[in-house]
């Protein structure tokens, strides 16, 4: 065994002269030369093609790193593995390292997302669950760095491993960096070029320390549940609709569509309802002289009545912005949902100036009361 061992030894320092590596994969991004007991040939030639480095490593530390070229290892290429050899007049051959091929190409179009969603609290919906995913570049910046904080002995290191290492920070970075944001829920899906330049600049450093240079960083999509959806439609809606005339709208669509069921005695009544509304309504049209009151001061039989008065409307303060206006039952449902306080301020058509809620007379029954009226005196 033992003289096969040097025939082959032997044979390695004779043929393995040139150190190199040809990259059939698209996935590796360190390739680790394989040769007989890490044994390299004094003079040896080291060819580094572009997109790559080789780093060499001496029992653990990192010796020298080599750009792209073609180099002829002695102790003039080699100062650093010379320092650690102790080598002062050259070495002989053959000398021990290992040698790792390093892809420097940028890695594109890597996939991140959240594996389960994350919680959010937003003023108006208060917790809140949403998910995102994207994409992401990357290329090793710092070849040396890398292989030893990162790669450490593995022989054939591919992006997938690196993968599920950047993913999970990458999720841990975008989770902190949008829970800091504290924008409105529904703001999240329409800014995502914003938020992609801060996590990416939040996420540098962290790549960075291990040799990596986050290149570029994509939010594709942020998603929640269609629940929250709809509560986020139907909020942004109220908020531009007059209350009034929206209540008015649907009384009347629910009074339309209860007369057009016939199949039901509630139905039949509302269609006469409707029926003698409508007949009022054009009998007024077809004497108009019937409409004036009479001596007594009575509206003639069949006139119809004059229109109801319209609803108290109010506007309120926001974030320093002025909203509504809405109905005092919107008001109060505000109120409840904390959108405003009892120090919000509030106007109204015939105040003079803005006032907090808390002191408008009608809206002070909003705040409700703790301790009861102080007992009548006899």
């Amino acid at each position: 065994m033992d003289i096969f061992n040097e025939i082959k030894k032997k044979l390695s320092h004779e043929f393995i002269d040139i150190i190199e590596w040809l990259d059939a994969t698209n996935d590796t991004i360190v390739y680790r030369f394989e040769r007989y007991q890490n044994e390299i040939k004094n003079n040896a030639q080291l060819v580094v093609r572009e997109g790559q480095k080789a780093v060499f490593v001496n029992e653990g530390q990192l010796a020298d790193v080599f750009g792209p070229g073609t180099y002829t290892l002695n102790t003039k290429n080699l100062p650093i593995l010379t320092t650690l050899k102790g080598w002062k007049y050259g070495f002989d051959s053959p000398f021990k390292a290992e040698v790792y091929f390093v892809n420097t190409r940028l890695f594109t179009d890597e996939k991140w997302g959240t594996k389960n969603p994350f919680m959010l609290s937003d003023e108006r919906f208060g917790l809140v669950e949403i998910r995102a995913y994207g994409t992401y570049s990357f290329r090793i910046e710092d070849a040396g760095k890398f292989v030893i904080d990162v790669v450490g002995t593995d022989g054939n290191f591919t992006n997938y491993e690196i993968n599920e290492h950047l993913k999970s920070l990458i999720v841990t970075r975008f989770t902190d960096t949008v829970g800091e944001a504290n924008l409105p829920i529904e703001l999240y899906a329409a800014n995502t070029t914003e938020l992609s330049d801060t996590c990416q600049e939040v996420m540098k450093p962290e790549f960075a320390r291990v040799g990596i240079e986050l290149e570029k960083f994509y939010i594709e999509n942020v998603s929640m549940p269609e629940e929250l959806k709809k509560e986020i439609f139907e909020y942004s809606r109220l908020d531009k609709l007059d209350m009034a005339k929206l209540s008015q709208f649907k009384a009347a669509k629910a009074m339309e569509a209860a007369a057009k069921n016939e199949g039901g005695t509630a139905g039949a009544g509302m269609g006469m309802g409707m029926g003698f509304v409508l007949a009022q309504q054009m009998g007024g049209m077809m004497n108009p002289q019937n409409t004036q009151p009479n001596m007594a001061g009575h509206s003639p039989q069949g006139a119809v009545p004059p229109p109801m008065p319209s609803p108290v409307l109010y506007y309120y303060a926001l974030n320093g912005q002025q909203n509504g206006p809405v109905s005092i039952d919107r008001l109060k449902e505000l109120f409840a949902s904390r959108t405003i306080n009892k120090d919000s301020l509030v106007w109204k058509q015939g105040m003079d100036n803005w006032a907090a809620l808390k002191d408008v007379d009608e809206l002070k029954p909003f705040l409700g009361r703790n301790t009861p009226p102080p007992l009548p005196t006899a």
